[in-house]
C-alpha cells in the first residue's frame, strides 16, 4: 500500500497543481480581459464625445457650403443669360403727315435657348432725336437688375 500511494500521489499532486495553474491563469485572463474591456469602453466615449464635437463644429461649415455652391450654380446661370436686340425705324404716313418711330425688339436667351418671345416697345421719334442713346434708355433687359455681377456680397466668416 505504501508503495501504491508513492506512486499515486506524485499523479495526485500533477493533477492537483495543474488545476490550480489553469485556475489562476483563468483568473489571470479575466483580469486582462477586463482592463482591455474598460480601455476599449474610455475610448470609445472619448471617440463617441470627439464625434459629437466634430459633427457640431462640421454642421455650418456643411451649411454654407451649400450656400455657396448654391449661390455659384446661380451665378453661373445668370452668367449664361444673355439679351439678343435689335432696332429699326418705321415710317407711318396718313395723308400728308409721315410719322416716324423707333421699334426695339429684345429677346433673353439662356445660352442659345430663347427664354422670351419678343419684346417690342414703339417710340415716336422727333427730329434731331440721337436714335442710340433712345436705344439704351428703352432697354428692358439691359438694366443693372438683372446683372448681379456687379452686385458686391458681403463676405461671411465661416465658424
Amino acid at each position: 500500500m505504501e508503495t501504491l500511494l508513492w506512486v499515486l500521489l506524485p499523479g495526485f499532486v500533477a493533477v492537483a497543481s495543474g488545476l490550480l495553474v489553469w485556475f489562476v491563469m483563468e483568473s489571470r485572463m479575466e483580469v486582462k480581459l477586463a482592463r482591455e474591456r474598460e480601455t476599449l469602453a474610455e475610448e470609445r466615449g472619448a471617440m463617441d464625445a470627439e464625434k459629437a464635437s466634430f459633427g457640431a463644429n462640421l454642421e455650418p461649415s456643411i451649411r454654407a457650403a451649400e450656400e455657396r455652391a448654391k449661390r455659384n450654380a446661380l451665378e453661373g446661370f445668370l452668367g449664361e443669360l444673355r439679351v439678343e436686340q435689335r432696332h429699326y425705324t418705321r415710317e407711318n404716313r396718313l395723308l400728308t403727315q409721315t410719322r416716324r418711330a423707333l421699334v426695339l425688339q429684345e429677346r433673353m436667351y439662356f445660352r442659345n435657348i430663347p427664354l422670351s418671345d419678343w419684346i417690342e416697345h414703339e417710340i415716336l421719334l422727333e427730329d434731331g432725336v440721337d436714335v442710340e442713346r433712345l436705344v439704351q434708355d428703352m432697354t428692358v433687359f439691359d438694366k443693372p437688375v438683372v446683372s448681379i455681377a456687379d452686385i458686391q456680397r458681403p463676405k461671411k466668416a465661416l465658424a
